[in-house]
C-alpha cells in the first residue's frame, strides 16, 4: 500500500517539482504560471508540505515499519498533521485569492473550497481523537484527510484519459472530471475504514 500510495503522489509531485525550478530560475512565465510569479509563497509552501504529506503519510501505513520503528513512525507523525494542514490552508488560499484560469468552473471553485475544508476538519478532527487516545476515531479522520489530499494523484487518472482522447476538457466536464478524483479517494478511505481496523494510524506520535 504505501508503494502505491507514493506512486500515486508521484506525477504531482513531480509538476511541483518542476513548478519550483520554474519560480528559482525566474520563467518561463506563461499565462497559467504568472500568478504564482507575482505571489509565489503559497505555491511554494503548498508544494513542499503536500509533498511531505503524502509521503510520510504514504510510509504510515506500512504495518512493518511502524512495528519495527516506533519512534520514527511517531517522529513522522508529528509532521503529517502539519504539512497536511499547510498544504490544505494554501490551497484554500490560492483557490480564493489566485486568479481563475479562464477553464476555471465556479462549480471547481466550489469543490476545491468544500474539498479543502473537509481535509482541514478530518485532520484536526484526527489529532484531537489522538489527544484523547481514541485510536480508531483517529484512525477513520486521518485516512479521509489523507484520501483527499491525495485527491491530485487520482485526478491525473481521471482527467488524462479524457485528454489523450478527446483534448483538454471544457469547465463543467473538468469539474466533474477533478471532483470525481476527491470521491474516488473518499470512497476507497470510507471503504478502508469501515473495512476493520487494519490500518495503522497515521499520526499517533503527534499526541
Amino acid at each position: 500500500m504505501p508503494a502505491a500510495l507514493i506512486a500515486l503522489s508521484a506525477v504531482p509531485a513531480i509538476a511541483g517539482s518542476t513548478r519550483l525550478g520554474q519560480l528559482a530560475g525566474g520563467g518561463p512565465i506563461t499565462q497559467d504560471s504568472a500568478r504564482y510569479f507575482a505571489t509565489p509563497a503559497p505555491v511554494v509552501a503548498h508544494i513542499v508540505s503536500v509533498t511531505l504529506f503524502s509521503v510520510l503519510g504514504a510510509l504510515q501505513f506500512a504495518h512493518g515499519l511502524r512495528r519495527r520503528r516506533p519512534a520514527w513512525h511517531r517522529a513522522a507523525g508529528r509532521l503529517v498533521v502539519p504539512s497536511g494542514l499547510v498544504s490544505a490552508f494554501t490551497g484554500l488560499w490560492m483557490t480564493l485569492f489566485y486568479p481563475h484560469l479562464a477553464n476555471d468552473s465556479a462549480l471547481l471553485v466550489g469543490l476545491r473550497l468544500v474539498f479543502g475544508t473537509l481535509m482541514i476538519v478530518s485532520l484536526v478532527l484526527g489529532f484531537a481523537a489522538i489527544r484523547r487516545r481514541d485510536v480508531a476515531r483517529h484512525r477513520a479522520w486521518m485516512t479521509r484527510g489523507y484520501a483527499i489530499g491525495m485527491g491530485a494523484g487520482t485526478q491525473l487518472l481521471t482527467v488524462g484519459p479524457w485528454m489523450a482522447l478527446a483534448g483538454e476538457p471544457g469547465p463543467l466536464p473538468r469539474a466533474l472530471l477533478m471532483g470525481a478524483g476527491w470521491v474516488i479517494n473518499l470512497a476507497v478511505a470510507e471503504w478502508a475504514v469501515r473495512r476493520g481496523p487494519t490500518l495503522p494510524a497515521l499520526s499517533r506520535g503527534a499526541r
